[in-house]
């Protein structure tokens, strides 16, 4: 039977915040044409761009790298503009990604300033490099292209138990009660019910905010998974995704209060217990995912048939493997770049991103084979859409592509061809959320998500 205690009411009580002003937009000294506008190429065609002077006039003398999955050194070269110009390219030879970085090396014309101080015998002047297009303003560009990336296949297989671990802990997980603890909250949102949730786990509670319509009804279900980090979430949006309609639960990565900020969650969570499959963050964290979606299969008013998850970065990658931890009834999985995945890539030529485990232990190495999507996915039946950043180097494109070619579910590839991480570039990524709500505004009025291939 459901218990409500009104105390957790209490725990919602926010300051408000002003408004963070807008940073000042990144100088652009550099201009990159694609030969492919999509970034797509097949092995045995060229790969290229035509660079030419941005909207600022180049300052720096610039030199760039071809890399392959961002770790293996291909072809090296400097940009020469005298004509107004110039081409970076390469023959493309097998299927991956190609990552090039383009950096300033030198001043055109150094001038001696606060920032770059006169040179001295004793100490050599120094340049501060300023533009990109990477969201650092640290004077580095870089541009992305995938080499048939549907044929990206593994780059390392998984563990032979990996199936029978999993299916032992949800077992486990299973003889819990569920014990869901539920708390009545206040919100500005007109026709609304909204509560806090906290629900019993192996080894941890889940804890997050659920809202549906303020009638009588059955409603489709939507799981929102969190993006790297420690805050509180976001209560006010909740109840707005209800209003449109849906039975909304949005889950806390971690097993603390949604309205705490901290709850001593330590800030290098991801790390914790990296060397022991039964110990990694990542275990509790990926088991109450699982338990919230046991939750909702009890209610009377989910509608029986739809359960969408979504999320971006680590909450793409929680979604993605419940996805698979629980194929049976999801309906789609809507991620927009996201994490975790070929985490054992730097030992086969791919440059991995979060959640960075290092490469050099192999005891690191073998645990983090349970946790990755990528071994998640051959089970899923979810139909998917999935943004992708060409230059991303905290969810690494190559990675994503390794995900996607798994699933043999129906699936939707989303080019973001000029997109690093989309909290460093977000006006790059901003087609991942509009395909997302457009998505959603369809399943929440009866359509069904049907993909077919890689979206143009």
């Amino acid at each position: 039977m459901t218990r409500t205690n009104s105390r957790f009411a209490l725990a919602l009580l926010f300051a408000g915040t002003a408004a963070l002003a807008q940073p000042p937009a990144i100088p652009q000294q550099l201009t990159f044409a694609p030969d492919h506008a999509n970034g797509i190429y097949d092995v045995g065609e060229t790969v290229g761009w035509t660079v030419t002077p941005g909207p600022v006039p180049p300052s720096y003398a610039y030199k760039w790298t071809i890399r392959r999955n961002n770790a293996v050194v291909l072809k090296e070269g400097k940009l020469d503009l005298s004509s107004g110009k110039d081409r970076i390219e390469i023959a493309a030879d097998e299927p991956s990604m190609l990552y090039v970085a383009v950096e300033p090396y030198a001043a055109l014309a150094p001038e001696p300033s606060a920032k770059s101080p006169a040179a001295t015998p004793e100490q050599p002047a120094t340049v501060t490099f300023t533009g990109g297009n990477t969201g650092r303003n640290t004077g580095l560009y870089a541009v992305g292209a995938a080499i048939a990336p549907t044929r990206i296949g593994l780059s390392t297989p998984p563990p032979p138990d990996f199936d029978v671990f999993w299916e032992a802990k949800l077992a486990a997980q299973a003889k819990i009660p569920i014990n869901p603890d539920l708390a009545p909250l206040d919100t500005d949102v007109p026709g609304v019910e909204l509560r806090m949730f906290t629900l019993d786990a192996l080894g941890s509670k889940a804890h997050g905010y659920v809202a549906k319509p303020a009638r009588e009804g059955k409603f489709p279900a939507l799981i929102q998974l969190q993006y790297a980090g420690v805050y509180a979430l976001n209560v006010r949006a909740v109840a707005q995704r209800a209003a449109a309609g849906w039975l909304m639960l949005n889950v806390d990565s971690h097993d603390k209060l949604p309205s705490d900020p901290s709850g001593g969650i330590p800030r290098n969570y991801q790390s914790v217990g990296n060397t022991d499959r039964e110990k990694s963050y990542f275990l509790n964290m990926y088991l109450r995912d699982s338990r919230v979606l046991d939750y909702l299969l009890t209610r009377p008013d989910w509608d029986g048939r739809t359960i969408v998850l979504t999320g971006g970065s680590m909450g793409g990658q929680q979604s993605l493997v419940l996805a698979g931890l629980r194929p049976e009834k999801i309906t789609a999985a809507l991620v927009c770049v996201p994490a975790g995945a070929d985490t054992n890539g730097a030992l086969h030529g791919r440059k991995p991103g979060y959640p960075n485990w290092p490469s050099d232990n192999p005891e690191v190495m073998k645990t983090a084979l349970y946790f990755d999507p990528v071994n998640f996915a051959p089970h899923i039946k979810a139909a998917v859409m999935a943004g992708i950043g060409f230059i991303d180097t905290i969810s690494p494109p190559a990675g994503i592509w390794t995900v996607l070619n798994q699933i043999s579910a129906p699936k939707e590839p989303l080019p973001l061809i000029e997109s690093e991480h989309d909290n460093l570039t977000p006006q790059k990524g901003r087609a991942c959320p509009e395909r997302t709500r457009e998505l959603l505004n369809l399943m929440v009025n009866g359509g069904e998500f049907k993909p077919d291939g890689i979206r143009p």
